[in-house]
């Protein structure tokens, strides 16, 4: 009641002031600066008796748009609607979370990050942030596709919604390994706007693009070069309207907000260590590969489960037993002198019961040789490589590679963030191990989806971000270097 009849007067008092909509007028003023009072803009007129912390709680009563009216009465009112703090909160109505806003439009808004020497001395200055302005951009952004093609199982839906629409197989498995490349992204890609009941030319798409041929090599730079053209190719002749493509490591480092560090991706067959640094994969520092992933965590699972005679229909069955009672130990000897029996029950099949399995299974990640594998542990991976970035020297800064984010579904596993880190403190010396910290899948198993999503949300997207038709047409013609890092 008291709501209906505050928007009744509000509205008296815009009707007289002839107020226009005018959602764009802002300032940039920080949120936590005080300017001037209302009073020093103009008079408020019977307001002028009003408390300015009140009148700012009737602004967020009466909403954004009516917030935003309110700018074109007078001189006061434009400085009250345009206060920083005002706009951060109908930010954090939205359902994007309010510290993934910030870090997309401090860090994000202005695109890819520019390529540059592992010695490179410049940093990005955050932006100071106008909140109005932004809001009144997102609300522009048109809602795009988000494809995160994965290696085990590919993820798609819309920029807009909370999660993931839909799941369905990776691209490898469209067609035969002689099918050739253009042939497999086509039907790929079809199969998904197919299936999301939308045409490719409605929406800009935003495509996660897994880790492949990783090496500092010219051959390497060539197949990654080609992969990428030919996903563009691919998608403008479908007439898609714009393409943003961002590698699958990068994304899941931006879903934990960081631009720099180290992102371990347990992918379906074989786990990478790659180092970033201010958004830049770094090949010329080198990124580790382990040779086992996923499958070899539940191929081994199915192995400790047949030594114990117990029974199964499927992979499947396995793959779901170790995503809902399986971890990783803390210490290994001491876990197998404890209790560890636990039960789940799996759909169709009934329940299952395992001990020490439960722990065993993701102990190949840091003693490859007990499943047979000839391999480096995860833990010494990851401690090569991150002294592979100290005696890199970038900025002369030896922290920004202790940041480790996990990714991938079976790093999700209960305890690898903990069981990582102390085995990082114990192999490395103080100088490089003191400060770092693991850091679990932000998003589970759609971490790479929601960083790729966040991009799709951006304020300054699809400009900043997305390559059209013609900008590709015109960078095939050339032979100078990649347009705007699309294919770095």
């Amino acid at each position: 009641m008291a709501t209906q009849l505050l928007r009744k007067v509000w509205g008296t008092v815009l009707a007289r002031a002839g107020a226009p909509r005018d959602p764009e007028s802002g300032s940039s003023s920080s949120p936590r600066r005080r300017g001037p009072t209302a009073a020093e803009y103009g008079s408020l007129g019977a307001l002028d008796a009003v408390a300015t912390d009140v009148l700012a709680q009737i602004l967020r009563l009466l909403g954004p748009a009516d917030a935003a009216r309110s700018s074109a009465v007078c001189r006061a009112w434009r400085h009250l609607a345009s206060d920083n703090a005002l706009w951060a909160f109908f930010l954090s109505l939205g359902p994007e979370p309010w510290d993934l806003v910030v870090f997309a439009e401090t860090h994000l808004a202005s695109g890819p990050a520019v390529p540059r020497s592992v010695y490179y001395s410049a940093v990005r200055v955050p932006p100071q942030l106008s909140f109005k302005h932004i809001y009144g951009q997102r609300a522009l952004v048109p809602g795009s596709i988000v494809v995160d093609g994965g290696s085990g199982y590919c993820k798609y839906g819309w920029s807009k919604y909370a999660a993931p629409s839909g799941r369905c197989a990776t691209f490898l498995e469209f067609g035969n390994i002689e099918t050739p490349m253009y042939a497999r992204l086509r039907h790929f890609f079809s199969t998904i706007y197919t299936r999301m009941h939308v045409k490719p030319s409605a929406r800009p798409i935003v495509v996660v693009l897994p880790l492949c041929h990783p090496d500092d090599t010219e051959s390497a730079r060539a197949s990654r070069k080609q992969y990428k053209e030919t996903l563009y190719s691919v998608l403008f002749d479908m007439n898609v309207p714009a393409v943003c493509a961002v590698d699958q490591a990068l994304l899941a480092l931006y879903a934990a907000r960081r631009t720099s560090g180290i992102v371990v991706n347990i992918g379906f067959n074989a786990t990478s260590v790659v180092p970033i640094f201010q958004g830049q994969v770094m090949h010329e520092i080198g990124i580790e590969t382990v040779g086992q992933g996923a499958l070899k965590l539940t191929g081994f699972l199915k192995e400790l489960m047949q030594r114990r005679n117990i029974s199964f229909e499927s992979l499947y069955t396995v793959r779901t037993i170790k995503e809902k009672i399986c971890y990783v130990a803390a210490d290994y000897e001491a876990e197998l002198c404890k209790d560890t029996q636990a039960s789940c029950e799996v759909d169709g099949e009934g329940w299952f019961t395992l001990a020490e399995e439960r722990f065993k299974m993701a102990e190949i990640l840091f003693q490859p040789h007990m499943g047979g594998v000839l391999a480096m542990g995860l833990h010494k991976a990851v401690s090569l490589c991150m002294d592979h970035c100290y005696n890199a020297e970038v900025l002369g800064d030896h922290s920004w590679f202790k940041t480790v984010v996990l990714a991938g579904g079976s790093s999700c596993l209960p305890g690898l963030p903990e069981r990582l880190e102390k085995e990082l403190h114990n192999l490395l010396p103080t100088y490089i191990s003191e400060g770092i910290r693991v850091l679990p899948p932000p998003f589970g198993t759609d971490t790479a989806w929601f960083g790729a999503k966040m991009i799709g949300t951006v304020s300054t997207f699809p400009d900043a971000w997305c390559v059209n038709k013609k900008q590709f047409r015109q960078k095939s013609r050339r032979s100078g270097p990649s347009l705007v890092n699309a294919w770095q």
